[in-house]
Parts: structure tokens; sequence; C-alpha cells
């Protein structure tokens, strides 16, 4: 069970993100589930790393569950965001990008890549505080700051992957 207990907490990331779709934003179950899902995120790798449960399988895990947990995000907070055009195809050119890099790899290799770079981390990081920031800096502002992090992470995402680097 020790050994288990990492993807046992990223797993829960991925259930616990999707009643994030249905409940208020600013409600107090939303932001609990929400720092909830943001907190395992934080903690897993660290937990697989001490038990000695760090695996392929956990590092896809996490993909799935990060991709979860931000795809519900973005469904929920991006639409409610005025935001100018330029911004809208910026984040649709990025997230297109990484997901044809994913389709294109699986593809070739038959096999998902999972890039944990500085850049991937601070993008989420970045995203993951960006409902915090929103009532102190423009949404347009933060978010053009994640998608220069975005393009970076999926840039040197692309790059890994034609070098065939699993995960970094």
């Amino acid at each position: 069970m020790k050994k288990h207990i990492a993807n046992i907490i990223t797993a829960g990331r991925a259930v616990f993100s999707l009643p994030l779709l249905f409940l208020p934003l600013a409600s107090a179950w939303f932001t609990v589930l929400y720092l909830f899902c943001g907190l395992t995120d934080m903690i897993d790798g660290t937990i697989a790393r001490k038990t000695g449960a760090v695996s392929t399988f956990g590092a896809r895990l996490d993909t799935a569950a990060d991709f979860v947990f931000m795809l519900v995000c973005s469904v929920r907070i991006l639409p409610l965001m005025y935001l100018p055009v330029w911004l809208w195809v910026w984040i649709i050119i990025a997230a297109l990008v990484k997901i044809l890099n994913t389709a294109l790899v699986f593809i070739h290799r038959k096999k998902l890549i999972s890039v944990h770079s500085i850049f991937n981390k601070a993008a989420g990081f970045a995203l993951f505080f960006l409902p915090l920031t929103l009532p102190h800096v423009p949404a347009t502002y933060s978010i053009a700051a994640i998608c220069v992090l975005a393009t970076i992470a999926v840039t040197e995402e692309v790059y890994f992957s034609a070098k065939g680097r699993e995960v970094v």
C-alpha cells in the first residue's frame, strides 16, 4: 500500500477535478477541491520518490491527472474572462502544438512522452495561481505571462520529444 500511495493521490487529483465543472467558482467547495487538486500535484512526486515508488506508470498518471485538472480549470475559468483575440489565438495555438506533439510522438513511438521540465512546472504553477491573482492583476497580463511560460514549455517539450527523451 505504501508504494501505491503516490499513485492514489495522483488519481485522486483527476477524480476530484471533475466536480469542479459543476461547482460555482466562488463557492467554498470549489476552492477546497481546487486547492486539494493543486496540492496533490505538488506532493505526489515527492511521496513517490521518498517511498521508492517512482515509475513510468506514475509519471504518465501524473501527466493525465494534470491534463484533466488543467482542462477542467480552463473550461470553467477562461470563458468567464474577457481576453483580447490575440491572446485566445495564442492559447489555442499553444494547446494545439502540445496536442499535435503528443499525438505525433504516440503515433511514431507508440508511447506517451511525459516532459516534467522546469518551464512545464512553472507554467503549471502560474496557471494554478491564476484564479488567486485575478482580483489583483488584470487577466490579460496574467494569462499573457502564463502563455509565455507555456510557449517555452511546449517548445521544450517538442525538442525533448524529437530527441526521444521520455521523462525530464
